[in-house]
């Protein structure tokens, strides 16, 4: 048996801690399934003193992550701080100016300065894993750098962020307004400290741009990425989707179109009886379609302490292993600069506004749909009342671009009492 694979491990917060108990748990485990032992030299993290439920007085201590990267015992380096910016930015480029090997499970960092990382280790020898930057326990990175390595791929989607998810179900379940949910998520330690990156579809749209380079072999574009969160999204978007035979989900989506690779991260309908419809609670779903293998539906916790640790020991034991990928699959000199492309793939749309109460109201709106090119396939007023209308829309496949040309003429027609709210009706 060769020389054991000795850690240091930066940041010891849920995940950092979960790994820690998942190396003192299954020593022997994890020996005989990397026909090496795995052990943890130093550790770093801002509290010495503090109590984080495991023994720690066994391993190193440095208060500088990149003090860390630099010691003779550490082999690999785990960066488990976050942020894309600082230590943790500091500490992989230490780790890799020394030699080391780094595994992540930092998207926020991977989707603004991972192509430039990944050239950086690669030139040294090195490699960066990160199994656990993205939907937390399930190896969609393995699965799509190995497993369908085979395939051209045409889309990557799926339900990336969990928060999310339990809001829309929540708010479908038990009827409360997105307002009360997202309170109640933030007592329960739901939401990221800044809440925008969940709600927003950051935090998702970091996943997807990471997806996006593996599925597609281009650099990470997350600057090209559309996001929109679910600020917006109402109980009466919810009933009406149901109604249509819809569930709505925070759905991000990569493909490549003849104009370039197109991203987008934004709440869609999905049919309900489909696998994304029928997800609930925090629970992610990555979706992958291959020419060769067809839909692959991946689908499990996307966060927590055992999930995404279990998602941080794969990275090692395959190191540990022997195993060496590139960063994104390939070579990150080979990957190709491509422009992003938007609403380029045509969609059916819902839309939901509310009109004046007056004659002619919505043949105006039926009008500026018709002048950009947009067929309705069917319209419904609900709840009504003496001064203005609320309407729904549903067209025919089109560009988001020729909707947002309507949208446009809309505010033109003196009509509208609210600024439209239109979701993309996405085919799973």
């Amino acid at each position: 048996m060769t020389s054991p694979l000795r850690l240091g491990i930066a940041g010891l917060g849920t995940v950092g801690t979960g790994v820690v108990r998942i190396i003192q748990r299954h020593a022997d485990l994890l020996t005989s399934r990397a026909n090496r032992r795995i052990e943890i030299s130093a550790v770093s993290a801002r509290s010495r003193d503090k109590d984080r439920g495991v023994r720690l007085s066994d391993y190193g201590w440095e208060d500088d992550p990149v003090a860390l990267a630099r010691r003779d015992d550490v082999d690999l380096v785990l960066e488990l701080i976050g942020g894309s910016e600082g230590p943790a930015k500091n500490l992989v480029e230490a780790a890799i100016d020394a030699g080391k090997d780094v595994v992540t499970a930092n998207k926020a960092m991977l989707a603004v300065h991972g192509q430039a990382l990944a050239e950086a280790a690669e030139a040294k020898g090195r490699v960066i894993r990160f199994e656990a930057a993205v939907a937390g326990g399930i190896p969609v990175v393995k699965a799509l750098t190995e497993g369908l390595a085979g395939n051209e791929i045409t889309r990557v989607m799926g339900v990336m962020n969990g928060t999310c998810n339990y809001i829309l179900t929540r708010m479908e379940a038990d009827r409360l307004g997105y307002n009360a949910l997202f309170e109640e998520a933030g007592k329960l330690g739901y939401l990221e400290a800044d809440p925008n990156l969940d709600v927003g579809g950051i935090d998702a749209g970091h996943k997807l741009a990471l997806l996006a380079s593996i599925a597609f072999g281009t650099r990470v574009n997350f600057a090209s990425m559309e996001i929109e969160g679910i600020q917006r999204i109402t109980l009466d978007d919810i009933r009406q989707a149901a109604d249509m035979g819809y569930k709505i989900k925070l759905l991000g989506v990569a493909q490549m179109s003849g104009r370039g690779l197109e991203q987008r991260m934004s709440p869609c309908l999905v049919p309900k009886t489909s696998p994304l419809g029928q997800l609930e609670g925090g629970t992610n779903m990555v979706v992958i379609e291959g020419d060769s293998v067809g839909q692959i539906v991946l689908r499990g916790a996307g966060a927590g302490e055992g999930p995404t640790a279990s998602a941080v020991m794969s990275d090692v034991i395959d190191i540990a292993r022997g195993t060496r990928l590139s960063t994104f699959g390939q070579p990150a000199s080979d990957l190709r600069a491509v422009s992003g492309a938007t609403g380029s793939v045509p969609a059916p749309f819902y839309l939901r506004m509310t009109l004046l109460d007056k004659p002619g109201a919505l043949a105006r709106i039926a009008a500026t749909l018709g002048d950009a090119g947009i067929s309705i396939d069917r319209m419904r007023q609900y709840g009504h009342d003496d001064e203005s209308a609320p309407v729904l829309i549903v067209t025919h496949k089109t560009t988001r671009a020729a909707l947002d040309e309507a949208i446009a003429a809309m505010a033109g027609t003196g009509v509208l009492v609210s600024e439209p709210v239109t979701i993309r009706i996405e085919a799973v």
